[in-house]
C-alpha cells in the first residue's frame, strides 16, 4: 500500500512498472541497462480515487493521459533505477495531491467607481507626458 494521505492509499496492484533504456550520461553502462521507468496508473478505474478527484486528475494529466483513462509518468533522469522508480511514484503521488486539492470558485468582480476613475485619469497623465516629447507646433 502507497499512502498518499491520511485517507488515501493506492494498492500496489495499481500501479504498472516497465523499464526501458535512458538515453543521456552513462557511457556503455547506458547500452546495457534499462534505467528509465515507465509508471502507468489506471485512473479511471482505480477505486482508490473518488470521482471527483478522478477528473480533476484526468484534467491535469494533460499529454500524459492515454485515450483510454491511463496515466503514463516517465523518469529517466537518474542513472540508477531504483532512484527512477522513486521519481516516478513521488510525481504521481505530488499529482493526485494536487487533484484532492479543491479551489474556491473565483466570483467574478467588477471594478469600483473610484477604481475606474484612478485608471483614467492616469491614462490622461500618461497621454499628458507623450504629448510634451512632440515637437513643438510654432503656428
Amino acid at each position: 500500500m502507497i499512502p498518499v494521505t491520511e485517507h488515501i492509499t493506492l494498492q500496489d496492484w495499481e500501479l504498472q512498472e516497465q523499464f526501458l533504456r535512458a538515453s543521456g550520461p552513462g557511457g556503455q553502462h547506458v547500452n546495457k541497462v534499462e534505467t528509465a521507468v515507465q509508471l502507468r496508473f489506471d485512473v479511471v478505474n482505480s477505486p482508490s480515487l473518488s470521482e471527483a478527484v478522478k477528473s480533476r486528475l484526468l484534467r491535469l494529466a494533460g499529454r500524459r493521459l492515454t485515450g483510454e483513462g491511463v496515466l503514463i509518468i516517465t523518469a529517466r533522469s537518474h542513472r540508477s533505477q531504483e532512484r527512477n522508480r522513486v521519481d516516478a511514484r513521488e510525481r504521481l503521488l505530488a499529482m493526485i495531491r494536487e487533484a484532492i486539492r479543491v479551489r474556491p470558485r473565483r466570483r467574478p468582480t467588477r471594478p469600483t467607481a473610484a477604481s475606474r476613475r484612478r485608471r483614467l485619469a492616469a491614462k490622461q497623465s500618461r497621454g499628458a507626458v507623450k504629448r510634451t516629447r512632440s515637437r513643438p507646433d510654432f503656428e
